[in-house]
């Protein structure tokens, strides 16, 4: 076999074991591992994240690592009751926000002339950009970190209002959603049961 052959079938084998990492063998988590989260490693995670496109390059996305127990116990109020213990478990809880004044950074991100003062102008459509583009990337957030070996629990049960007066005032930013972060235990994969159902193609799509 040719060298550029061989090349391209390592590029597929790696392209498979992507897909593989991320939504196959990907599992939403019950227990995380001991295993610290480094700092270095929520780096690279945000390194790979900010790469994912959003609409104009807004980038909106706001990431807090809360990495220490007194941290996370300043949220414990926010949470649902069945999000409590999940959470305070976590290795490192994030937040996943967008920032609603995105547009005072479009001079560093190379934003077109004009397009700071259009969204200063319309709140409303500020508010919505930053919400379906922090969104978006949360998503990327998700499937950077499996991809980087990590197991990933979203959760969607608190109270915003209460985690923002806690932790984002200085910085003004909206909460999204929060996700439990760390390093699959080895336990789960024998007492993993089998993956819920999903609506099949007919169910969730069509096309014209």
């Amino acid at each position: 076999m040719e060298q550029g052959d061989s090349s391209l079938d390592n590029e597929v084998k790696d392209f498979t074991s992507a897909i593989e990492a991320v939504f196959i063998q990907g599992r939403t988590p019950k227990i995380f591992s001991s295993k610290k989260v480094e700092e270095s490693t929520l780096k690279r995670l945000y390194d790979l994240v900010k790469l994912g496109p959003t609409s104009g390059n807004s980038s909106p996305g706001r990431f807090v690592f809360l990495t220490t127990q007194d941290a996370k116990e300043r949220i414990r109020p926010a949470l649902s009751p069945g999000n409590v213990e999940r959470a305070m478990a976590a290795p490192v809880l994030a937040l996943v926000c967008h920032d609603p004044l995105f547009f005072e950074n479009f001079s560093k991100l190379g934003g077109e002339e004009g397009l700071r003062d259009w969204f200063a102008a319309d709140v409303g459509l500020s508010e919505e950009t930053a919400f379906r583009n922090g969104t978006l990337q949360g998503g990327y957030f998700l499937l950077a970190a499996r991809m980087l070996g990590m197991a990933v629990l979203p959760m969607s049960g608190f109270d915003s209002f209460m985690v923002e007066e806690a932790l984002l005032q200085n910085v003004g930013w909206r909460v999204n959603f929060l996700v439990a972060l760390g390093y699959p235990d080895a336990s789960e994969e024998k007492t993993q049961v089998a993956r819920a159902p999903r609506l099949n193609f007919e169910e969730a799509c069509f096309s014209l």
